[in-house]
């Protein structure tokens, strides 16, 4: 038949579109996971409210003791821990339940072609994959958005064909750069915390922030004022 005309949409929008706190959410995941828009981050959504919506539906009829309802458990807690959702012993669909959406944005070609160090931004790693740089099991991949499972993992690289391969490529030299850079950060960051975690301080070093009062008002308080070293005395007789 071909392709359909008017493909049906693979995602659920929010029920209401003006929701301050989730549209600065959403925001955040975004540019943390370097997405193209929200329609990537609504359908990571939609497939984990999938998943979990089966569990609930297999633990009720796993109560009533239906054997096929054993049978899909199965298969679902096998296709999630291969793909990097759970682990690959000792998961049940409780664990299904406690899914969130960024345990799949983690999963993506994206995120796990910089994680590798591949590229030094989520945009950038974006990039070589759209432009045909990443290959797996020596097939080239360009969607930012395909999900790896644990068994390609290890085979993501560099295409052999694509200049970025070559060692001395000046973005390869300026990525090797960044890195050091980055991690040095983050090693005097921990560093830093460390200390302040031992001097027991929160956040300044363990120094407790005094308000200083300017001099004038120092001068023209009554605390400061002369007082006579003898009171006079109150006479018999005077009100």
């Amino acid at each position: 038949m071909g392709d359909p005309k008017f493909p049906r949409r693979s995602f659920d929008t929010p029920s209401h579109p003006w929701q301050g706190e989730r549209i600065k959410e959403e925001a955040e995941i975004v540019k943390k996971y370097g997405l193209k828009n929200k329609h990537e981050l609504w359908k990571a959504k939609t497939v984990v409210r999938n998943l979990r919506k089966q569990s609930r539906d297999l633990q009720a009829r796993m109560r009533t003791g239906e054997e096929q309802a054993r049978i899909e458990r199965d298969k679902l807690l096998r296709s999630c821990a291969k793909i990097g959702l759970l682990p690959l012993e000792g998961a049940t669909l409780d664990d299904v339940l406690g899914l969130g959406a960024d345990v799949l944005l983690n999963r993506r070609l994206q995120t796990i072609v910089f994680q590798k160090g591949y590229a030094c931004s989520m945009g950038q790693a974006r990039q070589f994959i759209v432009h045909g740089h990443v290959t797996i099991n020596g097939r080239r991949v360009t969607i930012p958005g395909y999900t790896v499972s644990r068994g390609e993992e290890d085979n993501i690289m560099l295409s052999a064909l694509s200049p970025l391969s070559d060692e001395m490529h000046p973005i390869r030299v300026a990525q090797k750069g960044a890195l050091e850079t980055r991690i040095k950060k983050e090693q005097a960051y921990q560093a830093r915390k460390e200390r302040e975690d031992t001097r027991g301080g929160g956040g300044r070093g363990g120094k407790k922030f005094v308000k200083k009062v300017p001099r004038q008002i120092i001068a023209a308080s009554p605390v400061n004022a002369t007082v006579p070293a003898e009171l006079p005395v109150k006479e018999e007789g005077t009100l």
